[in-house]
């Protein structure tokens, strides 16, 4: 019985080492004919160049003479930008305004897009383009989401990590940002200024939200300054205390008013006065900052410059733009005309 199980055994080991030989041959053969089919290819794309090397050569130089002529007589472009910090969830508002303008620009919608920036038809007509993006570091990043963390309850901070909190980040969520405006008039966006930011604070959602946190922080303000003040009265109530209990005569049958027994226990409830007026004063100033950052509903950080700066990046000039679109069309109509005479050639075959 043993006998025959072996040479069995034997001999399905031999199919099994001999299927996986079969295996990676088939593997090494794929991956050598890739590798030929590739070098093939590349061969061809080489010998496509070489013999059309010349007509490349006068495409590139046509190119950068059309490219170098359009830009002589084109007008500079000037590039301003303005960096603001929204307020009241108007973020998205901005960048739904911003939008809109951009796309007037686009469609040379002139009229439309003076009336809504406040500016002539023609200065309006300089206008290429206007942008906003985030303009957030990781620092700010890292803030945010630390002030993120203090609204949440224990639990929700467990298990939300700053990872997370990247992945669900929006640009919108950020809290400042970065409006771009390229005109060939270097003064035109300075003048939009006003209109950009005015447009959101004519909102009336945003008008009441604003209204609203005013009379909070003037609510809380007045409630911090009367705790103060009544501080003020205990703290002067404990010193007049203290007072009559030194003036009042030894060995009196009156009743003291006894603060403690000893220096560190007489001087206990104005210590504790004093680190909750600590308190409230920190408070006061927490809510002056919070103030400041909401006085208004767009705060601009860094206003546009009275003049933009001229736009000389290199790689948007026509002379680089036009040699390679004058090279990649070129290759186009090349390959076309090779598959064309392939196709002919084919044909007459069959």
């Amino acid at each position: 019985m043993s006998t025959q199980q072996q040479p069995s055994e034997e001999i399905d080991l031999g199919q099994l080492f001999k299927l996986i030989g079969d295996g990676f041959n088939k593997l090494f053969k794929f991956i050598g004919n890739l590798f030929n089919t590739l070098f093939r290819g590349i061969i061809l794309v080489l010998l496509f160049l070489q013999k059309h090397f010349i007509k490349f050569v006068i495409a590139a130089i046509v190119g950068v003479i059309v490219g170098w002529y359009w830009d002589s007589v084109s007008d500079p472009i000037y590039r301003s930008a303005m960096i603001v910090e929204p307020n009241f969830n108007s973020a998205q508002q901005l960048y739904n305004n911003i939008t809109f303008y951009n796309e007037l620009a686009e469609e040379e919608s002139y009229q439309t897009l003076a009336a809504s920036l406040k500016i002539s038809d023609k200065e309006a007509a300089t206008i290429q383009k206007i942008e906003i993006e985030a303009f957030s570091d990781e620092n700010q990043k890292l803030k945010q989401f630390s002030d993120f963390m203090v609204t949440l309850d224990s639990t929700s901070r467990a298990s939300l990590s700053y990872e997370d909190y990247l992945k669900n980040f929006n640009n919108i969520n950020a809290k400042f940002h970065k409006i771009e405006l390229e005109s060939t008039n270097s003064e035109v966006a300075k003048k939009c200024q006003k209109a950009i930011v005015r447009s959101i604070e004519n909102n009336t959602y945003f008008s009441t939200q604003k209204n609203t946190n005013d009379f909070n922080i003037a609510l809380s303000e007045k409630t911090i300054k009367e705790q103060i003040e009544q501080i003020d009265s205990l703290k002067k109530f404990y010193q007049e205390l203290k007072i009559l209990e030194l003036k009042r005569p030894e060995g009196t049958s009156a009743t003291k008013i006894n603060l403690a027994s000893d220096k560190s226990d007489l001087d206990r409830p104005e210590i504790t006065l004093l680190e909750k007026a600590k308190e409230l004063n920190e408070e006061i100033q927490e809510i002056h900052q919070k103030k400041a950052d909401s006085e208004n509903i767009i705060n601009v950080i860094s206003d546009f410059p009275d003049k933009g700066g001229l736009v000389s990046d290199f790689v948007t000039r026509k002379v680089f733009l036009l040699p390679l679109l004058s090279i990649a069309g070129l290759i186009i109509v090349l390959a076309l005309l090779a598959l064309n005479g392939y196709l002919n050639a084919f044909k007459t075959k069959e």
